[in-house]
């Protein structure tokens, strides 16, 4: 194995044990904060499990692939026809589209708790959620068995595409949703609070400006591991280029993409306090059994 392959497998390695172990104590940490609204709880945990599958499934098989691929250092066929591809292409495209797709839904989400909060329950209700993410879930399920018919450098740009698309709704969101934040509320927002404050509704907008941050955040870091992966796949399609040098930075794109996986429990740990105090109060009673 070439110090290349060895360092992506090493990095893949403890990208997936620091994923699974984070994922799955937020995922608990989620289910156990009262605080959160039915629509975030659902959202974040959608999140969590897809990023739980990458960490415990596609990872895994992923650094199988990558010492397949180690053995032959000539140019790379654009239809692998080992079993392990398969194997690794299924999970890695079903979990990481999933995680695309709600990440762009939870931006939206929040753009709507902070523009139409007096009719975010009406227009945005729990059942509707639950759809949407269902849906996102069936999607992302297609794409992998789509793969499966169509030439590489189609897939490649049907990926291109809607990566592209969710960024830049992805982007929209997050810029209104900063603007907003940032200038608070304008004043007939704050004639509305005072209103409904007086005929006894109660609206935490200081909670609701930090689970909007929060989407934010993880907007931006989800676009900082997505878009290298992007770009290589641009210039894939664009210059039909395929061989040893665009496998590698392909794999080394999609090693920053599932290292995602990893950060998105600490963006929820460091932004929302609930959270933190949840998973620092699992951790704390764990020490206390193991001693």
């Amino acid at each position: 194995m070439d110090s290349l392959h060895l360092i992506l497998c090493l990095l893949n390695v403890f990208s997936s044990y620091t994923a699974t172990m984070l994922n799955v104590v937020t995922i608990h940490a989620i289910r156990k904060t009262p605080s959160l609204s039915k629509n975030l709880k659902t959202l974040l945990l959608s999140l969590a499990v897809s990023d739980l599958g990458v960490g415990i499934v596609a990872q895994p098989l992923y650094v199988a692939k990558l010492i397949i691929d180690s053995k032959d250092n000539n140019e790379i066929s654009t239809e692998p026809q080992n079993a392990i591809y398969t194997a690794c292409l299924i999970p890695t495209h079903l979990f990481c589209f999933a995680t695309f797709f709600i990440v762009t839904v939870l931006c939206a989400d929040r753009f709507m708790a902070i523009h139409f909060y007096f009719r975010y329950q009406t227009l945005v209700t729990h059942k509707r959620v639950v759809a949407v993410v269902v849906l996102v879930w069936a999607v992302s399920a297609v794409f992998p068995l789509v793969r499966l018919l169509i030439p590489w450098n189609i897939m490649y740009a049907v990926f291109g595409i809607s990566e592209s698309a969710c960024i830049i709704a992805a982007t929209f969101f997050s810029v209104r949703i900063y603007l907003s934040v940032r200038r608070h509320l304008n004043e007939r927002q704050v004639l509305q609070l005072q209103q409904a404050s007086q005929t006894g509704q109660i609206i935490n907008t200081e909670r609701l400006r930090k689970f909007a941050i929060m989407a934010v955040h993880v907007c931006l870091i989800l676009m900082v591991c997505y878009l290298p992966i992007s770009v290589v796949l641009v210039y894939v399609v664009t210059s039909g280029s395929n061989n040893v040098k665009t496998h590698l930075l392909l794999n080394f794109g999609l090693t920053l993409v599932f290292v995602n996986s990893s950060l998105n429990p600490l963006i929820y740990c460091w932004k929302v306090k609930h959270i933190r105090h949840t998973i620092i109060g699992l951790l704390r009673n764990a020490v206390s059994k193991h001693n």
